[in-house]
């Protein structure tokens, strides 16, 4: 059974950064008590400031990952920045059982689909570290419903945009961009659609479903950028080809130049009942800017 979200029973968001915020925000509006586990003191002022009841905890260190019984759990942590696993999620999986678990994951744990629309049924074929750890956090996920009975929710989530998240620093330094012909298809959701996301997963996912959540409308990473540019009045980034950003681009940023898919949402709009507010960049951006107010 799914749990009451007008219960009086706290939710815990793990990670309330940005998205978690817009979640607690949600959930405070409702009646509903937020705890959010951060790490840091001064993480830890803004929630208090939001009205959510911090919890100060490292999850790399094992003497604090053990935490209360929750009812309901959003998972917004990532994993490590190396390896192929999530040992994280793991090690506080290993010591709490909540009834509900929702987990914000990545398309990446796709791979590359030669710029094919995909649905959930894709088989998972990551091509990265960072695409293999959320594989492994959704495996733990999947193990840990079995044996323990807790139901999990899974999101799929590409590119999140929205105020506060715009690449205003690179558009700044002027890094380039690709060629416009050569630019792989990418995928993206608002801030605010995905918070409305989660809450509506932790309402109506069905236990063990996976949920592409993004806006429904594919466009490349070369015309994100230079709508932005546009948005913000900056210059234009320069194109180059292929070749030359396979020479120059980080090894960070060539893998997400090397997928290209287009996510079908058909199960996110059917099951969650969630249609974007932001279905696309035009609509979108604008709420980004300061002074514009985002729903």
């Amino acid at each position: 059974m799914k749990p009451d979200l007008d219960s009086t029973s706290p939710a815990l968001i793990v990670g309330c950064g940005d998205i978690g915020l817009r979640v607690a925000r949600q959930l405070l509006e409702r009646g509903i008590a937020v705890h959010g586990q951060v790490r840091s003191t001064a993480s830890a002022q803004a929630l208090n400031e939001a009205g959510v009841t911090p919890v100060i905890a490292d999850l790399d260190a094992p003497a604090t990952r053990a935490a209360e019984n929750y009812e309901l759990v959003f998972w917004f942590a990532p994993p490590p920045l190396a390896g192929d696993t999530d040992p994280r999620l793991r090690a506080w999986l290993a010591k709490n059982s909540p009834k509900r678990i929702v987990y914000i994951s990545t398309s990446g744990v796709y791979g590359d689909c030669g710029n094919r629309w995909i649905d959930e049924s894709e088989p998972l074929k990551p091509q990265t570290s960072r695409g293999r750890r959320r594989v492994d956090a959704e495996a733990a996920l999947a193990d840990h419903a079995e044996r323990r009975g807790t139901e999990v929710a899974i999101l799929r989530v590409p590119g999140i945009y929205g105020p506060g998240r715009l690449p205003i620093e690179r558009l700044r330094q002027g890094l380039p961009v690709i060629n416009e012909d050569e630019s792989p298809t990418t995928n993206r959701i608002h801030s605010d659609d995905l918070a409305r996301s989660a809450i509506a997963a932790a309402e109506r996912g069905e236990p063990g479903a996976a949920y592409n959540v993004s806006d429904g409308s594919p466009t490349t990473m070369t015309d994100y950028f230079c709508r932005c540019a546009a948005l913000l009045g900056l210059p234009e980034p320069r194109r180059v080809s292929m070749a030359e950003a396979r020479r120059t681009f980080t090894p960070a940023m060539l893998s997400f130049l090397e997928e290209s898919k287009r996510l079908l949402v058909s199960r996110m709009r059917d099951e969650l009942a969630v249609r974007p507010r932001y279905p696309d960049l035009a609509s979108g951006l604008p709420s980004c800017l300061p002074g514009r107010k985002s729903t």
